[in-house]
């Protein structure tokens, strides 16, 4: 059994997207056990026994820890996937699957930096500088994959794939802080996703 450790609007709604999408191609069940954002609930002694850091995403699978989102990634797709969602050792688009999967990451922190400023420090302590330069290095983001889907309707150009999770995550919090509508292809891709049942689930949970 599958237990996947969430705080809804996290960094976890790519892995519980993920499992939604697996569990309508192939039988899966998971659990998933909603934590409240607060460090009392994360930093709690039961918390820290699972996940050191007291973080989500956090996946237990066979008894096996994982909390690293682009690992959690690569493991369901290796476990689970029929084909659809992974491009499998030896796939031509191996190497740049396995590139989108990591560069959500590279997006998502900048975006977690805007959170740490509107969320965790007092409104008199809060540095425009920092909001400024991380929200333009966002948009740099942005245009990196507004680039790719010119020319591609999806990351790949054999089409869906966990790589447009990854990366859709980090498109969706970015909306949060940085405005999509200039990069016209993000904003086609990223409204597409409303027609995915396992989007729906993940972003309503």
């Amino acid at each position: 059994m599958i237990t996947l450790y969430h705080v809804p609007g996290s960094r976890s709604m790519r892995s519980l997207w993920l499992l939604h999408e697996l569990a309508g191609r192939v039988r899966l069940e998971f659990v998933v056990r909603e934590l409240a954002f607060d460090m009392k609930t994360l930093r709690s002694p039961d918390y820290l026994a699972v996940h050191p850091l007291g973080r989500v995403p956090c996946l237990v699978d066979d008894g096996r820890v994982l909390f690293e989102s682009g690992a959690i990634c690569q493991v369901l797709c290796e476990r689970y996937d029929d084909g659809t969602f992974a491009r499998a050792p030896g796939h031509p688009e191996r190497a740049m699957w396995l590139q989108w999967v990591h560069f959500a990451e590279t997006m998502a922190v900048h975006g977690a930096s805007l959170v740490q400023q509107s969320v965790f420090v007092a409104p008199g302590d809060r540095s425009p500088v920092v909001q400024k330069l991380e929200s333009r290095r966002l948009e740099k983001t942005l245009g990196v994959v507004d680039a790719v889907l010119a020319r591609n309707g999806f990351l790949l150009e054999s089409g869906f794939s966990a790589a447009d999770v990854m990366v859709g995550y980090s498109v969706h919090l970015a909306r949060r802080f940085v405005p999509i509508h200039p990069f016209a292809n993000v904003s086609r891709w990223y409204a597409g996703f409303d027609a995915r049942p396992a989007f729906r689930a993940a972003r309503e949970a």
